[in-house]
């Protein structure tokens, strides 16, 4: 599965880190950028270029980063057939029925609540688990594509 990344300053040495674990777990990664660490960056030239390219290639994930993951899951959620989940660190659960019930395949992490380790096992957690199917949550998708 391709994997496509991106992410602002705040999130910048998370992505990097991050960028590593999803190779050593063999995925395919695209980095959108950032590409160097700039304080003065703006979110959205890195995380737009992740949810076009999710956008485009529906059998793709996507991985942004923030430091609330806020503004990242608002611009990345404007791009037809994109479902981002935001996660801000504490329970896993959320992000487990985000891919069960809603498919979700952008996941925007707010880099400033938890730690590395945390966000490797959210990361992990969120690419294995597997949309289920169901009816319901696909007419309730297929509702939000109109």
């Amino acid at each position: 599965m391709k994997i496509y990344i991106g992410s602002d300053h705040a999130g910048f040495a998370l992505k990097e880190k991050l960028v590593e674990f999803l190779k050593e777990l063999r995925y395919e990664v695209e980095d959108k950028g950032a590409y160097s660490f700039n304080p003065q960056d703006d979110y959205p030239d890195f995380v737009e270029p992740v949810a076009e390219a999710v956008s485009k290639d529906p059998k793709s994930k996507g991985i942004v980063l923030g430091g609330s993951g806020e503004g990242e899951s608002m611009a990345t959620d404007r791009f037809p057939h994109v479902r981002t989940a935001l996660w801000y660190g504490g329970s896993l659960e959320p992000l487990k029925l985000s891919r069960e019930h809603n498919d979700a395949n952008i996941l925007s992490l707010g880099a400033r609540f938890f730690s590395e380790e945390e966000a490797r096992k959210a990361v992990k957690l969120w690419l294995e688990t597997p949309f289920s199917g169901d009816e319901r949550h696909v007419r309730r998708i297929k509702k939000l594509d109109v």
